[in-house]
């Protein structure tokens, strides 16, 4: 055992191993991205930046059912409602704290409309508190700036459902 442990150590038996790694993943096709300029792909599934959604003829999603308020297990959701002059109900106030946001998704599965939900961007970075506290219009921006993505993550996602 001592004569087996001495010729490791003389031939350098770790360091060949080391090196004959190392030139083999020398010449191979690199798969490291150059991350702010290359941008890895995205899981259908992906849930990063809410977003509220409008219909086509730009009509809100939203009708207010409080569904992803009363399922959000870290209560980061907040709905006031009235109703419209045609009956129907509508929101008036739609705040999510991201500070306290977990990003289960549940919201999304919630909802009978596919209005709220979890777009593509994950880079959202933010320098104070209150840039975190998202109002209706800040998710509806969201929404406008991101529905071709997520429509296309809807779609593709839909047989799972």
């Amino acid at each position: 055992m001592q004569v087996d442990q001495l010729a490791r150590t003389v031939l350098w038996e770790e360091l060949v191993r080391g090196f004959s790694l190392t030139l083999r993943y020398l010449f191979r096709r690199k798969v490291t991205l150059n991350y702010p300029y290359e941008k890895g792909p995205l899981s259908p599934r992906f849930r990063g930046e809410h977003a509220l959604r409008r219909y086509p003829n730009g009509e809100e999603r939203c009708i207010a059912c409080k569904l992803c308020e009363a399922i959000c297990p870290a209560q980061a959701i907040t709905i006031e409602s009235e109703p419209r002059p045609d009956g129907s109900r509508r929101t008036t106030r739609y705040d999510i704290d991201m500070t306290k946001c977990i990003y289960c998704g549940f919201c999304e599965e919630a909802c009978p409309v596919d209005a709220i939900v979890e777009g593509p961007n994950f880079e959202f970075a933010a320098e104070t508190r209150e840039e975190l506290f998202y109002t209706k219009e800040k998710l509806l921006e969201n929404g406008e700036r991101w529905e071709r993505e997520i429509a296309m993550r809807l779609e593709a996602d839909a047989p799972y459902r």
